[in-house]
């Protein structure tokens, strides 16, 4: 049986390849809907982007709903600096013909988890978590009834990358990611920690690129895009792909391993706002509530990257 995921999304490059991922593995994901939420870019450009991906991978009939449009409490920080102006800069891709569904994304969530049987429904957030943590607010009975919460967010050894002590997905609404992190959902977390572990290196890229395929050269495009930013910021070998370690945990979690330990929100501090306080040694006595993502076997994670995006 294919897990049944929502994906919520700020489309963002790395987002896309996380999307066509998921939509290229039928057999192990099946995807109910697509949430976009403010993230790296604003709403308008994230529930354009994720019909944009959803028509490259040849599905428009996957369910495309925006959702919240700014965080619980603050104002939006957005990354056009990392992402271009449009989240999806890199490949030329035409405007989506498919239509935004009516509704809003957080009552999808609250609908969709109300008439699915308890623990059938994974959510899948590669963003800001505001959508999920207001349909958390907005109808506590649907807690109980999410499978698991699996998202790219956050950071502990490697610490910040919007700010010293904050990953950007966790900062741009700290109060959010605090409401599910506390939510009792079982939660997998993929930081940068694992993140930054999944490098798309010149070979990798090339191995998109010579798919041939509309897909394979526009993930080459996107990645060739984003990695300017990354190697002047990180000066590694490559970008790293954050989003897509949430779809490939779903397909192979035997690639990948890490600690089930206790994370906690910082929302009081300026300084540390935002900062996921992973107990990795367990010296507090807070009980577990994620596992926390550490390492991967990168050469498996593209080469699953690869073969799926050869499908579409």
């Amino acid at each position: 049986m294919p897990r049944r995921i929502i994906i919520d999304t700020d489309p963002g490059q790395d987002d896309a390849v996380a999307i066509l991922l998921a939509l290229a593995s039928p057999e192990e994901v099946e995807v109910l809907g697509i949430t976009a939420v403010a993230g790296n870019v604003p709403l308008a450009l994230t529930a354009k982007n994720a019909r944009i991906v959803c028509e490259l991978a040849g599905h428009p009939e996957i369910r495309v709903f925006a959702g919240c449009d700014r965080p619980m409490g603050r104002a939006l920080v957005t990354a056009e600096h990392v992402h271009g102006d449009t989240g999806l800069n890199g490949p030329e891709l035409p405007d989506p013909v498919m239509a935004l569904q009516p509704g809003h994304g957080v009552d999808f969530i609250i609908d969709t988890l109300r008439a699915e049987p308890a623990g059938t429904v994974t959510l899948c957030p590669l963003g800001p978590l505001t959508n999920i943590a207001t349909a958390f607010e907005r109808a506590p009975d649907i807690v109980e009834k999410v499978q698991e919460i699996v998202l790219m967010g956050g950071a502990y050894f490697e610490v910040g990358n919007i700010t010293p002590t904050a990953e950007f997905n966790i900062y741009v609404d700290p109060q959010a990611a605090d409401i599910v992190f506390r939510s009792g959902v079982p939660i997998v977390v993929a930081p940068l920690d694992l993140t930054h572990k999944a490098l798309v290196t010149p070979a990798r890229n090339e191995a998109f690129r010579a798919l041939g395929t509309p897909v394979g050269i526009a993930v080459a495009e996107m990645t060739d895009f984003f990695e300017r930013f990354d190697l002047e910021k990180y000066g590694a070998d490559g970008a790293p792909l954050h989003d897509p370690c949430v779809t490939a945990y779903l397909i192979r979690p035997e690639i990948f391993s890490g600690r089930h330990v206790n994370v906690m929100i910082e929302t009081g501090s300026e300084l540390t706002m935002g900062m996921t306080v992973a107990d990795w040694w367990g010296v507090t006595d807070r009980p577990a509530n994620a596992l926390f993502l550490g390492d991967l076997d990168a050469d498996a994670f593209f080469t699953l990257l690869t073969e799926r995006l050869a499908r579409l």
